[in-house]
């Protein structure tokens, strides 16, 4: 699923979808970044819904990106670095399964190259404990409400960002500067 020939679309949860946006809006070849519901039962689910964790879905980010510029394992290697993905159900303070570390892929080599870099992260030993990365289809994405699109960048003094958003943010900035849009 993609806009056009050159674009591609993945879809990741990896906690509170407001971290996951705010780094990859800062990572070249991103071309959007929706925050949204994924995985869940319900049809068009709200955000108190999706938080009272009885829905199924995951809160994620979808990304729209040109691979020419940075790949499908550039995108991977940057979620595997900014969350914890040997928590199951929780980040942080953030639990329930919601808040779950998932990939949702939309062609098998997607699946692929999640699977391999997961193998390959596990045989090198990169997290103490194992890793708890649901890799699952896509499926229908559900966008979340208007107010939680560019959330650090409308919000940058609320408490969680300060906190908990924008320190993910300046890791990334850090541990993939090469990775970085050009101001």
């Amino acid at each position: 699923m993609s806009l056009d020939t050159n674009t591609e679309t993945a879809t990741l949860a990896g906690g509170c979808f407001w971290c996951l946006e705010a780094v990859y809006l800062q990572m070249r070849g991103v071309i959007s970044v929706t925050s949204g519901y994924m995985g869940g039962a319900n049809a068009d689910p709200s955000y108190e819904e999706v938080c009272s964790g009885t829905t199924g879905h995951a809160e994620v980010a979808q990304l729209v990106f040109d691979p020419n510029i940075s790949s499908y394992r550039d995108i991977l290697e940057v979620f595997f670095a900014i969350h914890d993905p040997t928590t199951l159900n929780r980040q942080g303070n953030d639990v329930g399964t919601q808040y779950r570390s998932a990939i949702f892929f939309h062609s098998s080599q997607q699946e692929a190259d999640a699977r391999g870099l997961i193998a390959e992260l596990t045989a090198g030993k990169a997290f103490e404990d194992p890793i708890v990365t649901e890799v699952t289809p896509a499926v229908q994405f559900w966008p979340a409400e208007g107010y939680h699109q560019n959330y650090l960048a409308n919000h940058p003094w609320q408490p969680y960002c300060t906190f908990v958003v924008s320190p993910k943010v300046a890791k990334f900035r850090k541990k993939f500067a090469t990775l970085l849009k050009s101001s």
